[in-house]
């Protein structure tokens, strides 16, 4: 299926690795340019590199997310080498541990600063360039928004805000022919989620555990599955869908637990 998404310019942030990397080859195979923004310029140049071998195009910036106007010069610089915006993905953000009782307030504000502030920053400098290609907003959420995880109060806040701003966003910017939808995963096997997983006791058998409660196929989503969905609904083949929380976890978080 061609997604129409030749030559279109998207900003992913996050994208050097993981959930992240998975969207951005799903833009390269559509023949998107894909903007990979992150902290680790190693990753992303490693990505940039493997691209270019397969005759695709990107573009890499490194900076730190959260941190003053470091978003509208990303939107700067993108529309300095490409002269448009055609999308945004926010993905980037990390599950930091801070809960309530054993975090503290200011390690709150932190948490909240560092995976939920530039979701909106990064949006609110690309509009004029979204409205002039009535472009596409994917945020990346997570399923701790829905379901509560336990001792991660920062990241769960985030994580619930990101889905309130999509259907606020979609609402506000629909007049402009911008689209704004969510994509909630849950149980992805990312480099994240892997080192997680290796600081428990019997990682194997806790891995096995939470597959178990998996409705379909009783396995972890990839992250290419996460990236093909994300890329369809940055394309026109979902041009009358906005607004929406896509949940990519094969039934996990809404399927009647008495099936398993």
């Amino acid at each position: 299926m061609d997604l129409q998404l030749k030559d279109k310019v998207v900003i992913v942030t996050g994208g050097a690795k993981g959930i992240g990397e998975a969207i951005v080859w799903n833009l390269v195979h559509e023949g998107a340019i894909p903007v990979i923004v992150g902290r680790s310029s190693s990753a992303s140049a490693d990505l940039k590199s493997r691209i270019g071998a397969q005759g695709g195009r990107s573009h890499v910036i490194n900076t730190e997310l959260g941190k003053g106007d470091v978003c509208q010069g990303i939107v700067q610089e993108v529309v300095r080498e490409f002269g448009r915006i055609d999308g945004v993905v926010n993905n980037a953000g990390v599950n930091d541990g801070v809960g309530l009782v054993n975090g503290s307030p200011d390690r709150f504000r932190e948490s909240v600063i560092f995976n939920l502030t530039h979701y909106y920053d990064l949006v609110h400098y690309a509009f004029p360039y979204l409205k002039e290609t009535k472009g596409s907003i994917v945020n990346v959420s997570s399923k701790t928004a829905i379901t509560g995880q336990g001792n991660t109060s920062g990241y769960a806040a985030s994580k619930g805000a990101q889905l309130a701003l999509t259907r606020e966003w979609a609402v506000e910017l629909a007049p402009f022919g911008i689209r704004v939808n969510a994509i909630v995963p849950a149980e992805v096997m990312t480099p994240q989620y892997e080192n997680w997983i290796k600081t428990l006791g019997n990682p194997e058998e806790v891995l096995a555990g939470i597959t178990s409660k998996i409705p379909l196929e009783k396995r972890m989503t990839t992250s290419d599955e996460i990236g093909a969905m994300t890329v369809f609904l940055l394309s026109e083949r979902s041009s009358h869908t906005t607004g929406q929380w896509l949940f990519v976890d094969g039934g996990y978080v809404h399927l009647d637990r008495a099936m398993l």
